[in-house]
């Protein structure tokens, strides 16, 4: 368990390496999340769809994978798969530079080295969020979220511009490489963890795979806070998915930006994650768990008409992009700080793999759906207009919370139950 001296986890070693490592892979997924997309538009002249289709390919394994990896993890240690995760998206990613050089690199190999890298990703996220109430005291959990958010929004500030530079300078798929790099330093960080992960907790009764998958989706949506967490953020994840793929295109079509100028703008909007993760426990001591959230859920989904509002070019349009991006991510880090950390302390470890799997499941689901709905309406009726439909349909997203218990939530419970129930203080 970790470190019980005055400090937290900053006094605590083993911590200190596993968030050391996975700082360095997040900047480097970061420059895959913009060089994958420019690498189709710049060198394949990607249409919308395609574009569509790339991303929805990255994230479809959210939708397809995540209940099986689930039940996967709660049965095995989750410090190793994250070791062969990483290990996995560092071959796959440096692949693509290879197949440049040896001019085999075709659009289609992009969707599959996509898809791969997505399955292997959702491995990682659900082993490591059902790792982390094992690795440190449950007491520990915000302020190592927060920690881990904070490294998560430095990578989104700096990920996206780096990416413009890199793939301007040397091509996108060479830009590629750095995040190859980046996951070999976390699997350093990683296998020099001596902290003893507990073993994972069998039942002695063997469970087929589907009633494992119920179990865990059962916890989910019985639990009425969860339950509406969990469907506010599918919501909002496809809203923000269709908005990711259609704005790319949007800016360097349209807007004329060059990849630095997409870079500069995602990544200095991206400041205001880091301000979120700051700020989420001084924001939860002043209002409240419940109002919290509510409170940060009505940022983020209200920032994204700035865009769209926005008349194109100039210093005006620019200040509102920067907003736009700015508020949705002091608001969507700050709420996931919260909804993590309230999921993490109210679920048993041995449920933790399945009931993270299931919120995943719906709450990452929608992602590749959401690609393909932007980049098919974006040749459908246009790319702004899309951009409009896409803000009006974040406010949709709120409804559940409106209409669930999260409101009323004051703090979190100070143990798990055996099965999640609503609690409120």
């Amino acid at each position: 368990m970790s470190a019980r001296r005055p400090g937290g986890l900053w006094r605590d070693g083993e911590f200190l390496k596993l968030w050391g490592g996975e700082s360095v892979s997040l900047m480097g997924a970061q420059i895959t999340q913009l060089a994958l997309p420019l690498a189709a538009v710049y060198q394949f002249q990607a249409s919308s769809t395609q574009l569509g289709l790339l991303n929805a390919a990255g994230f479809a394994p959210f939708l397809g994978a995540t209940l099986f990896i689930g039940v996967w993890v709660d049965r095995r240690r989750r410090r190793p798969l994250m070791i062969w995760s990483n290990i996995g998206r560092g071959l796959l990613v440096g692949s693509v530079p290879l197949c440049a050089y040896l001019d085999l690199l075709r659009i289609e190999y992009l969707y599959v080295t996509a898809l791969l890298v997505g399955v292997l990703t959702v491995l990682f996220d659900v082993s490591y969020q059902s790792y982390l109430p094992s690795f440190i005291r449950r007491e520990h959990l915000v302020e190592g979220n927060s920690k881990l958010q904070a490294s998560s929004s430095l990578a989104q500030i700096g990920g996206p511009g780096l990416a413009g530079l890199l793939v301007g300078w040397l091509t996108a798929p060479v830009a590629l490489l750095v995040n190859a790099f980046s996951y070999a330093v976390s699997v350093g960080s990683l296998l020099a963890i001596r902290r003893p992960e507990p073993d994972p907790d069998i039942p002695e009764e063997k469970v087929s795979t589907a009633r494992s998958i119920a179990e865990g989706l059962r916890v989910v949506l019985r639990n009425g806070s969860i339950r509406a967490i969990a469907l506010e953020a599918g919501t909002y994840n496809f809203c923000w998915m269709s908005l990711q793929t259609v704005f790319v295109l949007y800016a360097a079509r349209e807007l004329g930006m060059n990849p630095g100028t997409i870079g500069l703008v995602l990544g200095v909007g991206a400041v205001g994650s880091l301000v979120g993760a700051v700020a989420a426990t001084w924001l939860k001591n002043r209002l409240g768990l419940g109002r919290a959230v509510v409170a940060e859920l009505v940022l983020c989904c209200a920032a994204p008409l700035l865009i769209p509002l926005a008349p194109g070019t100039g210093p005006l349009s620019y200040a509102m992009y920067v907003t736009a991006f700015a508020c949705c991510g002091i608001g969507s880090t700050m709420s996931t700080i919260h909804v993590v950390s309230l999921r993490q302390a109210i679920t048993p470890d041995r449920l933790l793999g399945r009931v993270n799997a299931g919120c995943r499941f719906i709450a990452w689901g929608p992602l590749p759906l959401g690609a393909l709905a932007g980049g098919l309406l974006g040749d459908a009726i246009g790319l702004r207009n899309t951009l409009y439909a896409t803000a009006f349909a974040f406010l949709t997203a709120l409804l559940w919370i409106v209409f669930s218990p999260v409101p009323q939530l004051k703090d979190f419970p100070t143990r798990p139950a055996e099965e999640p129930v609503d609690e409120r203080a």
